[in-house]
């Protein structure tokens, strides 16, 4: 049997709490969602779910949730280079966006998670993010009568780890963009992209070489690449190398997603590019030099108005008509 299931995926309207359906059809340009076998979705899970993503108390001083790195305000990432966690710690990596996070194959910059639920366990436990131990977080959620009930409703125990994970992650599959400009465009309304929209579209699919990697519907390989960012630097992060002991890898980072990437600045893993404008010049440049940088990289050569009209494309063409903007919930 297969590991995974097709379903529908919840309505974005639904998350925000105007509809109740479950059969909604995904936004424009994207497929239904994979679900595993083993964490079926329902409306009380994903609530649920979401009430654990914005709770302070599963940080082990109770200042820091899910939703203090991977904010919906904020592209559901954070506005800064890195990420804080409790006692004003800084990680050495920057949030990625849980934006249509439940497509991708590998989860954390370098690919250490497999699942969304594998992934949701990380930072309670990282003592620079969350700092709490899962013991811990079970026996606070155990002592709060709401929370107890709709365990024992959901997964008919009290609350696990594990179902704590399974909850996190059936909510996160929901937060999903599409339906942009450049969805509508392929769909066949050629008014959709404005004419700098346009030219940008073609020079992403053509002679900027983006699609070599931000490919499919999620403009993403699902793989890893070294482009040279932070590879100047006196220790360099060694990125997905630590994970695959692959000596290819050393610098490699997940490609991101660029649904609504607009709204997530700054970029890349480290957060060293503040702009998207200044991410294009780094491409244009052919990314910074090293000995494994990918063979994909190389100077462009584009025009000031070729670089403008690639970051419209990006700005406008690939935000959301639909944006998931979910508000935190009333918790318990």
């Amino acid at each position: 049997m297969s590991k995974h299931i097709l379903i529908p995926t919840l309505s974005l309207i639904a998350v925000l709490g105007l509809a109740s359906t479950l059969h909604a059809e995904p936004p424009l340009g994207l497929k239904p969602v994979k679900v595993p076998d083993d964490n079926p979705m329902s409306e009380a899970k994903i609530e649920l779910g979401k009430q654990l993503y914005f709770d302070k108390r599963l940080s082990k001083d109770n200042t820091i949730s899910c939703a203090s790195c991977h904010d919906p305000k904020k592209g559901w990432s954070n506005d800064a280079p890195v990420a804080t966690g409790i006692a004003g710690q800084k990680g050495g990596r920057s949030s990625p966006t849980i934006i249509n996070a439940a497509y991708h194959r590998f989860q954390f910059w370098d690919g250490r998670a497999g699942s969304l639920e594998e992934q949701a366990l990380g930072p309670i436990q990282n003592p620079i993010e969350m700092g709490e131990s899962l013991e811990n977080v079970e026996k606070k959620l155990n002592a709060i009568p709401g929370y107890k009930e709709q365990f024992q409703k959901v997964f008919g125990t009290d609350a696990t780890s594990e179902n704590i994970a399974k909850a996190i992650a059936a909510f996160e599959r929901t937060v999903l963009s599409g339906n942009a400009p450049y969805d509508q465009y392929e769909a066949g309304n050629k008014e959709a992209l404005s004419e700098s929209a346009a030219r940008g579209m073609k020079l992403f699919f053509g002679k900027a070489n983006c699609s070599a990697c931000h490919t499919g519907s999620n403009f993403t390989d699902n793989a890893f690449h070294n482009i040279g960012v932070g590879m100047d630097a006196k220790e360099p992060d060694e990125g997905r190398v630590a994970i695959s002991k692959l000596g290819g890898d050393t610098g490699s980072f997940k490609t991101p997603g660029l649904r609504d990437i607009a709204r997530s600045a700054p970029y890349m893993h480290d957060g060293s590019l503040k702009t998207l404008e200044a991410v294009v010049e780094h491409y244009d440049k052919g990314g910074i030099e090293n000995e494994f940088l990918d063979e994909e990289l190389f100077p462009l050569n584009l025009t000031d108005q070729e670089k403008q009209d690639l970051v419209t494309f990006l700005k406008e063409g690939l935000a959301s008509e639909n944006y998931p903007d979910v508000k935190p919930p009333e918790l318990p």
